[in-house]
């Protein structure tokens, strides 16, 4: 069992994150942004301290911390972290800095509840509010060589969620015990037990563990595979389904390490798996194998898409491609970092954003056959200065059992 010791992101990583996001608001025009949301809170402070962060256009950002203070100081390493308890102290704490009131300010809109943003352009009346989300995202999507190793241990962790599925699947046990005893690995090789996702109502534990038909049940959530779940309350990933064979076993998990997420899927049977459905798989690692060669530095997100969506409908899966027809999803990869759905996105659309070194995404080419279940293939990809790297590494054949 790995040491839980409590990791601090380094100053120098923090400084570089406000610079580069300081260069961006300059091209934009803007005075401030205002961060609130936690996975940015982390990634530009080291900590999720209830408060806002106020980065300047030029100079130091200043932290104003609801809940607690005390122990911001202890996870950050930025200079200036105050405690506050009103929005209406926000305009008072910055004079005192010596930083101009803002005319141009940037939040998270996406994420963003009206409320805030409401209370926050009552305290800045004269100021006109932007989003500052794709600056957020464009700084973040950039991983450095500090994320990257946190990543690398998150792919060390999901490959022993792997082994040990290989272990412990037998007849007759419930997806639930499956997932339970997986989840009881993770927990034990450092898993936060969360996955941050940046999209309205995104949920998510540790993924996805499902068998047969269960595999195949579409979602509320916009993924690919979904899953009875245990209650309509949270309506996605394990049920009750007893495991039997020749029905694939599905295990999509996120790994997680110090906040940073790997997403891997691999399947598993007993007793063999009908002969299309293997196909199938096969034909999923030869679009993952096109898209290696296509997701180059300069090549746009969507043109990778539009490649292995007509791959995988000249190979015949035009119906079952990433969901059933009626269930589909119009992507076939995303970024991972902080958050399970960063930039970029292998999806349908965009034509004008190009891939760029040191950019990560999860590729998961899968085929979904109603009432029989899912097949298919998922990995972290690291576009590095000489060439795609693989971060996940579990076996990618279906593991018979």
């Amino acid at each position: 069992m790995p040491s839980m010791s409590k990791l601090l992101t380094p100053k120098s990583e923090l400084d570089s994150r406000l610079r580069k996001l300081q260069g961006l608001m300059a091209s934009e025009g803007l005075d401030s942004i205002i961060v609130l949301q936690n996975a940015d809170l982390f990634y530009f402070t080291g900590t999720i301290q209830s408060g806002c962060l106020y980065v300047p256009a030029d100079g130091e950002p200043l932290y104003m911390v609801r809940r607690d203070a005390r122990r911001a100081r202890e996870e950050s390493a930025l200079k200036e972290i105050v405690p506050f308890s009103s929005m209406r102290e926000v305009p008072g704490i910055i004079s005192g800095y010596g930083l101009a009131e803002p005319k141009r300010i940037g939040m998270e809109l996406d994420v963003l509840p009206v409320i805030f943003y409401e209370r926050y352009r009552r305290v800045f009346p004269d100021a006109t509010i932007s989003d500052a989300t794709p600056l957020i995202r464009k700084v973040r999507m950039i991983k450095s060589g500090y994320e990257l190793e946190l990543m690398r241990e998150a792919a060390v962790q999901v490959d022993k969620v792997c082994r040990r599925a290989a272990e412990v699947i037998r007849e007759g046990m419930t997806d639930l015990d499956l997932a339970a005893e997986l989840e009881y690995t993770a927990r034990l090789a450092g898993h936060l037990g969360h996955i941050r996702m940046r999209v309205f109502n995104g949920e998510m534990l540790f993924g996805h563990t499902f068998s047969g038909a269960d595999g195949a049940v579409p979602a509320y959530t916009d993924t690919p595979l979904g899953g009875v779940g245990l209650s309509p309350s949270f309506g996605q990933g394990c049920g009750m389904t007893r495991i039997a064979p020749e029905q694939p076993i599905v295990v999509d998990f996120a790994g997680s390490w110090e906040g940073y997420l790997v997403d891997q899927t691999r399947v598993f049977a007993l007793d063999g798996l009908p002969g299309y459905l293997q196909d199938g798989h096969r034909d999923m690692l030869a679009v993952q194998n096109l898209m290696t060669e296509l997701a180059l530095p300069g090549t746009p997100w969507g043109d990778v898409y539009d490649a292995c969506l007509a791959l995988a409908s000249g190979q015949g899966h035009g119906d079952n491609f990433m969901g059933y027809r009626g269930s589909q999803v119009s992507f076939v990869g995303h970024g991972v970092g902080i958050e399970i759905d960063e930039y970029p996105f292998i999806a349908r659309g965009f034509s004008d954003m190009p891939l760029e070194t040191g950019m990560v995404f999860a590729f998961e080419p899968k085929l979904v056959f109603p009432g029989v279940g899912a097949v298919g293939i998922e990995n972290t990809f690291h576009i590095s200065g000489k060439g795609l790297e693989k971060l996940t590494f579990s076996r990618e054949e279906i593991t018979f059992l």
